[in-house]
């Protein structure tokens, strides 16, 4: 009965949420009492038209198809209520409100966990350099977050799986679906010693406004975020933005003056970030609270193609140009734009990160958001 309530409350929205849902779900003893309120009571609570009907009438087939990938080993849906859900992650201001995960290593969830990201075309060392703290740090008992994307996160993955700190990876789709299909390999290793773990139902599309959400988790999950290399507006620098918003520690990686890939995080060490030279700084600098083992532990047993950008273009997405539109060039408040959109915030800070990795919108001292350029989506 509970898992049939939380297939029917994750049918009716999709990430990101407006906060409504979760703050219905606070106020009822269960998330069964929510699926079972009226339509009229839901809609008095906030709730779309469209998200009360789904509750009211939920799409069988597709709950159905949910449950039969469940079915399989190794596969869970770690809901908001259950013990297991990543702790860190509650401290987000927009939790996910449930994690699909596929491997063998749900308990990574729950322990010393450290963000790897950086760019997904890096120097052949930058590559080396992410692949070699990895491991150093998973020997010593650290889990390695990252993205499976190309490049850094895939280097980063493959040191983690060579300590017995092991890897998550999260992604920005479904479970079941791979981005980018150039990490299949690598995927079933992470699956086997590791983890994979993502807040969209199997069958989601790895869709460009999926990855700014994917990348809170990767920060929210992670005690700190080490970034190896990245351009000036690379998508990590609002990964590691997001993990310092929460009160998370910050490391980047120096490197040549003359290399672009660099840029990024001298930028990140200019507005505090830790600069690193070694693995070690990493645990030097990390809240004690974590308790590592400081003593290799024994690891456990046993170059792809690039991939499409993560980006997609805006035409067909609503709202977009709107935002634009209504935010113009002079430095302009969440609360603002709440108001001259009708957006939730919820909403305009999902679509600000993504124009934000786009190079169109730069986030200001004080949560403000000013435009970058005068093309529109």
């Amino acid at each position: 009965m509970k898992l049939d309530a939380w297939l029917t409350l994750l049918q009716s929205a999709t990430p990101p949420l407006s906060q409504r849902l979760p703050a219905l779900i606070d106020r009822h003893a269960s998330v069964a009492e929510v699926v079972d309120l009226q339509r009229s009571e839901l809609l008095a609570a906030g709730l779309s038209r469209r998200q009360a009907e789904r509750l009211r009438d939920p799409d069988r087939q597709r709950m159905d198809q949910w449950r039969d990938w469940l079915d399989r080993p190794g596969r869970g849906l770690i809901t908001r209520d259950s013990s297991d859900y990543p702790a860190m992650l509650k401290e987000l201001p927009d939790p996910p409100l449930a994690l699909w995960i596929e491997g063998t290593r749900s308990d990574l969830l729950n322990g010393p966990q450290l963000a790897m990201v950086g760019s997904r075309k890096p120097t052949a060392n930058g590559r080396e350099t992410a692949q070699r703290f990895a491991r150093y740090l998973s020997e010593r008992g650290l889990t390695i977050v990252s993205g499976l994307a190309t490049g850094i996160d895939g280097a980063s993955h493959r040191g983690g799986l060579q300590g017995c700190g092991s890897t998550v990876a999260v992604l920005g789709s479904g479970p079941d679906v791979l981005f980018p299909r150039s990490h299949a390999r690598l995927a079933a290793e992470i699956i086997a010693k590791g983890l994979i773990v993502s807040e969209y139902p199997p069958g989601t599309p790895p869709l460009a406004a999926h990855f700014p959400q994917r990348n809170r988790i990767i920060a929210g999950m992670s005690a700190g975020t080490l970034v190896v290399e990245a351009a000036r507006r690379s998508g990590s620098l609002i990964t590691a933005r997001l993990a310092g918003n929460n009160g998370r520690e910050v490391f980047a990686i120096p490197g040549s003056i003359h290399n672009p890939m660099a840029k990024g995080c001298h930028r990140l060490i200019r507005d505090g970030a830790k600069l690193v030279e070694e693995a070690a700084d990493v645990l030097i600098e990390l809240p004690p609270l974590l308790e590592l083992a400081m003593q290799p532990a024994a690891p456990p047993a046993g170059d792809p193609a690039e991939a499409p950008e993560e980006t997609a273009p805006f035409e067909g997405q609503p709202g977009y140009a709107e935002l634009l539109a209504a935010l113009g060039f002079d430095p302009c408040g969440i609360s603002d734009l709440a108001r001259r959109t009708g957006l939730t915030a919820a909403e305009l800070s999902s679509m600000l990160l993504l124009l934000e990795m786009e190079g169109l919108v730069e986030a200001l001292p004080g949560g403000r958001y000013s435009r970058l350029s005068k093309r529109t989506p």
